[in-house]
């Protein structure tokens, strides 16, 4: 009578443990690499996202003078009001540029009217009438014409921040795609090296029925441990145990 394990019976158990063991490494591998394929990837998020911040803060001065000198021109032309028109008209003619310009083409008159003896005449009040008009309506198309080339600028470094935004985020779609893929990737690898644990413990055990476990092999196994047959007690048989 033999009982306990056999040396066959080790041999299987040993197999399908390895196995197993080698499929528990595997998975935590799979793991790893997925969450340092997984960390790259919000690492280059982070950076496209610094990146932008950093260009979007550089041109933001001249997004927003832009903005502005493009509505200083919609107030010039009327577009946000008479009101606003009137402020912004009132403004121009005192400003200190539109004053010194008045001063000085005025003085340039009466000195001219002095020097050709028009002084009382009137073709200098007429000049002087006519002058200031002039040089508001100047003025006011000088304004225009700046305040357009501050639009401008604002209006490409928008357009710049805008780029910069559509191309921060396609980069950083796609590397929020590449994380997703990798921990997907890893929690796939997990699985893999789960399910092929069953298969491995059956493995074992079918080696064990081959080498003579189960009373499989027509070589018994020799037994690791053997019982001792009792002996006969006096007086009896020791096959038939009847009395002698």
């Amino acid at each position: 009578m033999t009982f306990g394990l056999s040396g066959a019976a080790l041999a299987g158990v040993a197999a399908a443990g390895a196995t197993v063991v080698s499929g528990i490494a595997q998975s935590r591998s799979a793991r790893k690499a997925a969450e340092l394929q997984a960390g790259a990837a919000a690492e280059g998020i982070d950076e496209q996202q610094r990146q932008f911040d950093v260009v979007q803060e550089l041109l933001a001065p001249y997004v927003q003078g832009g903005t502005q000198a493009f509505q200083a021109q919609q107030a010039l032309l009327g577009l946000g009001g008479a009101e606003q028109q009137q402020q912004a008209i009132s403004a121009l003619e005192q400003s200190p540029l539109y004053q010194a310009q008045v001063r000085q083409g005025e003085q340039a008159l009466i000195q001219n009217a002095a020097a050709t003896g028009q002084l009382r005449g009137g073709n200098l009040a007429a000049a002087l009438a006519q002058f200031r008009p002039q040089m508001l309506q100047k003025q006011i198309q000088q304004q225009f014409a700046n305040l357009g080339g501050l639009a401008q600028y604002g209006q490409s470094s928008a357009a710049r921040v805008g780029a910069g935004a559509q191309a921060a985020g396609t980069n950083i779609a796609d590397l929020l795609g590449q994380q997703g893929a990798a921990m997907a990737g890893g929690q796939l690898a997990q699985g893999q090296a789960f399910a092929a644990l069953p298969s491995a413990v059956a493995g074992g055990l079918g080696i064990y029925r081959g080498l003579g476990g189960f009373g499989g092999a027509t070589q018994p196994a020799a037994p690791i441990f053997e019982a001792t047959p009792m002996a006969a007690a006096p007086g009896f048989a020791p096959s038939t145990l009847e009395p002698i």
